[in-house]
């Protein structure tokens, strides 16, 4: 099976910071995989550089066969790869279904705006937001703001989805269902890359777990592989939590 998404020596160099160094992976169709590591690893730089907000130094990015470094952001949005933000800004003066049409008018190509509307509807409801859909987006509580970064993203038909500390300020009850969301975004055929630093949810729904740290790529390979990882450990999990991982995964 042809890789969705394959980096080949992806790097970023902004004056003499190094952000990212020769980074190479490949995701696969229909997989969930976790991006970790400490802040300042380059894990949104990657992003950023997937989605061209920033061109690349040196390296290729390659979607779904393409060679697509060197696009512009607009383009690789109509392609099939969306994202969404750390830090949740939906336009605040527009309606929660306004919010998600804009997605679907302007980077999926609905032909008008009532097109536009009603596939925002279908994500607000798969996302549970229907209910909210004409309540100003600036009256949603943390978590529905969440839900609706989701569903902005949805309207853009992506093959690729990059959630960017999509569970950053929930909390235990409402990351439940966060997960959830996430899974049935995979039974649609959605290949997801999650940034995250809660690594319950790591270990809860990837497949398989990339670490940076640096900007270097130090470790890859599944969720108990990577938390025995001596690298890792002392990078960024800590001791007591890769204890406590082992547990889980039966390898005390």
């Amino acid at each position: 099976m042809r890789a969705i998404l394959q980096l080949q020596g992806v790097t970023r160099q902004f004056g003499g910071l190094m952000a990212l160094n020769d980074i190479s992976f490949d995701l696969q169709p229909g997989e969930i995989v976790g991006l970790i590591g400490p802040n300042g690893a380059g894990k949104t730089t990657l992003v950023n550089l997937v989605t061209a907000v920033y061109g690349l130094t040196k390296g290729k990015i390659i979607f779904d066969g393409q060679r697509i470094d060197g696009w512009k952001p607009h383009e690789i949005s109509r392609i099939g790869i969306a994202r969404t933000f750390q830090i949740v800004q939906p336009f605040p003066k527009m309606t929660v279904l306004e919010n998600v049409a804009a997605g679907a008018l302007f980077a999926a190509g609905a032909k008008s705006i009532e097109a536009a509307k009603e596939r925002a509807l279908e994500h607000l409801q798969f996302v549970g937001l229907a209910d909210f859909a004409d309540a100003p987006a600036s009256a949603l509580t943390l978590a529905d703001r969440k839900r609706l970064e989701l569903a902005k993203s949805l309207a853009m038909n992506p093959k690729l989805l990059l959630l960017d500390e999509v569970n950053a300020g929930l909390n235990n009850v409402e990351i439940k269902p966060a997960l959830d969301l996430i899974r049935r975004l995979v039974e649609r055929g959605i290949t997801i890359l999650l940034i995250e630093h809660l690594m319950k949810v790591v270990l809860a729904v990837c497949s398989r777990v990339i670490v940076l740290h640096h900007g270097q790529m130090i470790c890859e390979g599944t969720p108990s592989e990577v938390v025995r990882d001596p690298q890792v450990i002392e990078a960024y999990l800590g001791l007591r939590f890769a204890r406590r991982g082992q547990r889980k995964s039966g390898h005390e």
